[in-house]
């Protein structure tokens, strides 16, 4: 599920004379890894979609306010009723699969901090949900894997922790993993973003996790 939409693009950066909204560069992150994850046999539910865009390979994605919250509901401009909306649809798909069927819910989002605040990406978690910690693990681990292949003069200081507090992280029934992918207002890590082949990256990367975390299902039984 990418964070935001609809009325609500989410943090906003200047970019020269553009501005980038939280919600369109986490829908083409989250699209992206749909696809991935599609092409490797799963099953995918995109919560927040929008009628008009696929995957973008423009550097500056159009804002706009069309998205629909699945199967194909109006997102409301109440912030609670939003997330209630987004959670109660992943919720009705849960209960459709059944407690044996594999099920993640991955939610992505793009963090606003200073500007002159150069992030990493973290992962957060239910504070007692175990198969949640262990997917956002295995996410983490193929990013520190990766950040060390690619950018081998930069440390990797994303980290793992508990944010119950969260809304859909609290109320979602399928293990969740909230992942905020940098900071949208800073010059460095909007290279992240508005580079088609960054979002790709870290869809293929996330992916990766997730099959890591399939894999070690299938052997722990969980």
């Amino acid at each position: 599920m990418s964070g935001h939409g609809g009325p609500d693009p989410g943090a906003v950066g200047q970019y020269g004379t553009y501005k980038l909204a939280e919600d369109e560069y986490a829908y083409d992150v989250t699209i992206r890894l749909a696809r991935v994850l599609m092409e490797h046999g799963a099953t995918v539910h995109m919560i927040v979609q929008d009628p008009d865009d696929g995957i973008r390979d423009e550097g500056v994605l159009k804002m706009d306010s069309d998205e629909l919250t699945y199967p194909n509901l109006t997102i409301p401009l109440s912030h609670v009723a939003r997330l209630r909306q987004y959670t109660n649809a992943v919720n009705r798909l849960h209960g459709r699969y059944g407690k044996k069927t594999y099920q993640r819910m991955i939610t992505i989002h793009v963090d606003s901090r200073s500007a002159g605040l150069n992030t990493d990406v973290f992962f957060y978690h239910h504070e007692k949900s175990a198969v949640g910690l262990r997917l956002a693990k295995n996410i983490h681990q193929v990013f520190k894997r990766r950040y060390l292949r690619y950018q081998p003069n930069r440390p990797y200081v994303g980290t793992v922790s508990p944010r119950t507090s969260l809304y859909v992280v609290r109320n979602s029934y399928a293990p969740t993993v909230f992942i905020e992918l940098g900071n949208i207002r800073n010059s460095k890590d909007q290279r992240r973003f508005v580079l088609a082949q960054n979002r790709q990256a870290l869809a293929n990367w996330i992916c990766e996790g997730v099959i890591n975390d399939y894999q070690r299902k299938t052997l722990e039984g969980q």
